[in-house]
């Protein structure tokens, strides 16, 4: 994405309908998963970087969220691994409540 392009804002979901604990899924290419911590919303790239699993299907635990086919763990906050198999981080991006409605832009890392 070339810094002078705007970011790609998609909307998710009213943010009280993701509870705490709770994932969801934007289907886009490529997906984004947009989790619910404690009141606090994060959106990486869904896809694992070292099996192609969806990492919405891992357990949760705090900022991490472990990848379902090899347990390698992803920061939230960075996207990175914190574990092989997997070496390679996942993207992250912005997420922000507009009126209400979770929304993420895509393509502006976490700060």
């Amino acid at each position: 994405m070339s810094t002078n392009a705007p970011p790609r804002m998609i909307s998710v979901c009213p943010a009280e309908e993701l509870s705490p604990g709770e994932v969801r899924v934007v289907e886009i290419d490529p997906p984004i998963a947009v989790f619910n911590v404690d009141g606090v919303f994060y959106a990486i790239d869904d896809t694992c970087s070292h099996a192609k699993a969806s990492l919405a299907d891992g357990d949760l635990d705090g900022c991490y969220v472990e990848c379902p086919f090899h347990a390698s763990q992803f920061d939230l906050r960075t996207g990175e691994p914190n574990g092989l198999p997997a070496s390679l981080p996942v993207a992250t991006h912005t997420v922000e409540i507009r009126s209400g409605v979770l929304t993420v832009l895509v393509g502006v890392p976490l700060r």
